[in-house]
């Protein structure tokens, strides 16, 4: 069982990172070219994620805990 997980470990970490990577870079991004010259006061820009940008952001949170996960059974096996 050891043998099967040391197998297949690294290459469902290289998944999840390339899956992780792709939600990180699909999200919305919030910072104007204001936030550059003037500090970025986004305080009035705050808005209810809905739809597709919901599940990326959720998808983003799951796959970070895996990711993780998996990285801490890699160190453990």
């Amino acid at each position: 069982m050891v043998a099967f997980l040391q197998t297949i470990l690294p290459a469902a970490q290289i998944l999840v990172a390339g899956l992780l990577i792709t939600a990180i870079l699909f999200q919305p991004s919030t910072a104007g070219v204001g936030g550059a010259i003037s500090g970025g006061d986004n305080a009035h820009n705050f808005h209810t994620k809905r739809g597709f940008e919901k599940f990326l952001f959720l998808a983003t949170i799951v796959l970070t805990v895996l990711f993780a996960t998996l990285c801490v059974l890699a160190i453990v096996l």
